[in-house]
C-alpha cells in the first residue's frame, strides 16, 4: 500500500479514535494491514475524542438504534449530534451525509457517527466564533469592546441571555459594568473547561 493512500484513505474507523484512547503515549501499530493507516491518524483523533467521549456517543447513539443493529437513521442524525451538545445545521448534516454516501433516509453505522462527530466537533470552535461576534460588534477595530454594548448584545441578539445571567457571566470574567472588555482575554476566560470533580 502506498503511503498516499495510507494518509487519503478512507475516512476513520472505530478502532482509529480508540487507538490512543487505550494506550498512552505509544505510538507503535502492531501487526495487521491497517495498522500503518490507524497509527498515523490515530493520535490525531484521539486528540479530539477520549474513550470516556467514545463511551457517551455510544450510549446515545444506542437510544436511536432501535433495531439493535448498531446503526441509526440518517434522518435522526442531527437530534443525536444535538444530544451529544454539537450544533450542526441541517445543511452541514446533510454535508456530512453526502461525504459518506448516506441517502437523506439511510443508515450510518457508530463509526460513521463518530467520524461525523469529530469533523463536526473540529469545525465548531467557540473562541472563533465569539471573536468574529465581538468583531462585528466593533466596527473602528479597537480590539475591545465596553462593557455597556455586550450586555446589549448578549440581551438582545441571538440566543438571549438575561440580565441575571450576563451579571453572573461578567462576574466569572472579572468585568466591569462599566469597564472595557479586551476579546482574548475574555474569549480566553469564558471558553476556559469547567473542572470535571
Amino acid at each position: 500500500m502506498a503511503a498516499a493512500d495510507l494518509l487519503l484513505g478512507p475516512p476513520p474507523s472505530l478502532a482509529d479514535f480508540r487507538l490512543e484512547a487505550g494506550r498512552k503515549g505509544n505510538r507503535e501499530g502492531g501487526s495487521g494491514s491497517s495498522e500503518p493507516r490507524v497509527a498515523a491518524r490515530g493520535p490525531a483523533m484521539a486528540k479530539f475524542l477520549s474513550q470516556d467521549q467514545i463511551n457517551e456517543y455510544k450510549e446515545c447513539f444506542s437510544l436511536y438504534d432501535q433495531q439493535q443493529r448498531g446503526k441509526i437513521k440518517a434522518p435522526d442524525l442531527l437530534v443525536v449530534m444535538r444530544c451529544l451538545g454539537a450544533s450542526p445545521t441541517p445543511g452541514e448534516v446533510q454535508r456530512h451525509l453526502q461525504t459518506h454516501g448516506i441517502e437523506r433516509n439511510g443508515e450510518l453505522d457508530f463509526s460513521t457517527f463518530l467520524t461525523i462527530m469529530h469533523m463536526q466537533i473540529k469545525q465548531e470552535d467557540p473562541k472563533k466564533e465569539i471573536l468574529l461576534a465581538m468583531l462585528m460588534a466593533d466596527k473602528e477595530k479597537k480590539g475591545y469592546i465596553m462593557a455597556s454594548e455586550l450586555r446589549s448584545k448578549l440581551t438582545k441578539l441571538g440566543e438571549k441571555l438575561t440580565h441575571k445571567e450576563v451579571d453572573e457571566l461578567f462576574r466569572e470574567a472579572n468585568i466591569e459594568p462599566n469597564g472595557k472588555v479586551k476579546y482574548d482575554e475574555f474569549i480566553h476566560k469564558i471558553t476556559i473547561p469547567v473542572q470535571d470533580y
